[in-house]
């Protein structure tokens, strides 16, 4: 680890400042849109089209870095970002706020594909799994600062608009300044959705629904604390609440998903989930029963991005696993986009409940037709043979881009092949932190 952090601390400190700033305006939208007079509705569709732009960007990002170079790339978004962020004060209409959004998201998006290459490339076989792991600590752990500061600020003034505006233009710096060489871009061909949904239906559907929950709890958690009076240091603490859950239960859940079957590991992780954000439509007068709801929500429900991911390569040949990432991507995507809304309406119908209730429905869906394909198809998971499936780096966000989940597949790809060769006992320690 102490390797990865000499090798790549620009990248790691740039990482860190952005998802500060990331982590206090995507909050302080709520906040600001519920001062603005905005409904739940508008506000989730200025949620869902932050995803628009990031599916957008994921998917045009590696051409402009073809065309023109890594670092023309990173600063010209670094400096839309910039931009993005300082105007929002200024046109407090709700359609212009989409409009901002979708420009972050692809900005942002780009910005990932770009970054992340760069941490692909310097890092060797023996260091990946603890560069991704790393890099993606870094974006959970600058997520939760950027709540401290918004405790810290009025969301009716300028001031904690200008901050993130700031602190974006800052992380840019140490990566520029960096003497790492730029790394070359090969974008993967995916597989398309119909062979990607052959290989594995509850993978395809799992992902799909899963991009409604993360999208949900990134988008509408600060439209649902604002809704339900909490304070803003309270709004801060319970939005901190999903990412400390997301960091603390990644590895256990990762590590119970090497020793039984993957199926049954995310039906049990997605009913208990659907158990936990049930209890949130009843307990939401205790704050404390909130941030032990929202901790295990977020801890439960964000490693089984990279679950799902697992349990499809289970299924696939070595060398359909990189273009079977695309397809995934895209799918969660969908549900990303789709997420926000759905729930804005559901809140807007039955009140500040329908957060949760809108997390129960989607992740008992997803347990209910994991149970169903139990009944369809065999699990890969073969006991006597103490589970042939290989270990996988489950430290994965829900909005990652294509660049993160590839490499992600680059160890699952080096894992298989020295599993192949007796190697996994090495492996296991490799993949995870």
């Amino acid at each position: 680890m102490f390797t990865v952090i000499r090798t790549a601390w620009a990248l790691l400190l740039g990482m860190f400042l952005l998802q500060i700033g990331n982590g206090l305006q995507g909050t302080l939208m709520g906040v600001r849109g519920a001062i603005e007079g905005f409904s739940t509705f508008e506000l989730s569709l200025i949620g869902s089209a932050y995803f628009v732009g990031f599916l957008g960007g994921s998917r045009v990002a590696p051409k402009f870095i073809s065309s023109v170079g890594h670092v023309r790339v990173f600063a010209a978004l670094g400096s839309f970002i910039s931009a993005i962020v300082i105007t929002y004060p200024i046109v407090t209409e709700a359609w212009a706020w989409m409009l901002l959004r979708v420009g972050l998201g692809f900005c942002l998006s780009g910005v990932y594909v770009t970054a992340e290459s760069w941490l692909n490339n310097s890092a060797t076989n023996d260091t990946r799994g603890q560069s991704l792991s790393a890099y993606m600590l870094m974006q959970m752990m600058g997520l939760v600062a950027g709540q401290g500061i918004l405790a810290a600020g009025d969301p009716s003034g300028w001031i904690l608009f200008i901050i993130p505006s700031i602190l974006v233009s800052l992380s840019f710096a140490p990566i520029l300044l960096s003497a790492v060489p730029t790394p070359a871009i090969e974008a993967t061909r995916p597989m398309s959705l119909r062979q990607v949904y052959d290989a594995s239906p509850f993978a395809v559907v799992g992902m799909l629904f899963m991009g409604g929950v993360f999208a949900g709890q990134f988008a509408m958690a600060p439209v649902y604390a604002t809704e339900v009076g909490l304070s803003l240091g309270q709004l801060s603490v319970f939005i901190s609440s999903f990412f400390v859950g997301a960091i603390v239960l990644q590895y256990p859940i990762g590590w119970m998903s090497d020793r039984m079957d993957r199926r049954t590991l995310i039906i049990v992780a997605a009913a208990i989930g659907a158990g936990v954000a049930l209890a949130g439509v009843f307990l939401a007068d205790s704050y404390i029963a909130l941030l032990v709801i929202a901790a295990l929500s977020g801890g439960l429900a964000q490693p089984l991005y990279a679950l799902l991911l697992a349990y499809l390569n289970d299924y696939l040949a070595v060398e359909d696993m990189p273009a079977a990432s695309g397809g995934m991507l895209f799918v969660n995507g969908i549900g990303a986009i789709s997420g926000p809304p759905i729930m804005g309406l559901l809140m807007g119908q039955i009140g500040p409940g329908g957060f949760w209730l809108f997390l129960a429905f989607v992740l008992g869906g997803v347990a209910v037709y994991g149970v169903y394909r139990m009944t369809q198809r065999q699990s890969a998971y073969v006991e006597e043979d103490n589970y042939d499936s290989v270990p996988y780096a489950n430290i994965m966000p829900g909005a990652a881009s294509a660049v993160a989940v590839e490499t992600a597949q680059e160890l699952y790809i080096e894992a298989a092949e020295e599993m192949a060769e007796g190697g996994g006992d090495e492996t296991e320690e490799e993949t995870h932190l």
